[in-house]
């Protein structure tokens, strides 16, 4: 495809958020396919995600999220580089998702990392003994603890979650596409979820 119009610019940056050159580049790059150039773009903000992961976040919002008429509470603090960004539509929807999030998933913590060592270590003891009680050979028990660990941390991690408002990616996905629509380093530092009788 020769020239890409200015009709075909605009629809993809109403798709996606991405700036008039970029969303140009993507078409032109992908032959004005809108579909592909989508993924373009994706692709390459993932690439600034990474980029920018390692940068300070000093600033930020706390995000609170109260839902089933006050049966449960989220609060979640949100990091990213600058007082401007916070205050940005984006980011303040980033946060409030992510605190939705927390009160539908009720995360044990936001990355694999963050999963208390004794919850842990409870939990290869249960998937072990029900390994072991499956007649498993013993050499695949490990194995098969491990796997059975790396899908407690997709559904327990925060980060590692599938992201309720869009199960085809995890909440780490949608926080790379955040950082990548807004151009900063973002962090979820930490939360506090609390239900009524619990």
């Amino acid at each position: 495809m020769g020239t890409i119009s200015a009709s075909l610019v605009k629809e993809l940056r109403e798709k996606t958020g991405a700036g008039m050159m970029d969303c140009k580049e993507a078409l032109t790059a992908c032959d004005g396919d809108i579909e592909k150039a989508v993924d373009f773009l994706r692709q390459k903000g993932l690439a600034k995600a990474a980029k920018r992961s390692g940068r300070e976040t000093s600033e930020g919002i706390v995000e609170s999220y109260i839902h089933m008429g006050g049966k449960i509470g989220v609060m979640v603090e949100v990091n990213c580089e600058s007082d401007f960004v916070a205050k940005t539509d984006d980011f303040k929807e980033f946060a409030r998702n992510v605190a939705m999030q927390i009160a539908a998933t009720n995360p044990a913590g936001i990355a694999p990392e963050d999963v208390p060592a004794d919850l842990l270590e409870r939990e290869r003891q249960v998937y072990r003994a029900q390994v072991l009680e499956m007649g498993k050979p013993e050499n695949m028990v490990d194995k098969i603890v491990d796997g059975k660990i790396k899908k407690f941390f997709k559904e327990s991690c925060l980060i590692e979650q599938q992201y309720v408002k869009n199960p085809d990616i995890t909440i780490g996905d949608y926080l790379n596409e955040t950082v990548a629509k807004i151009g900063e380093s973002i962090r979820i530092k930490r939360f506090a979820r609390f239900a009524l009788g619990e």
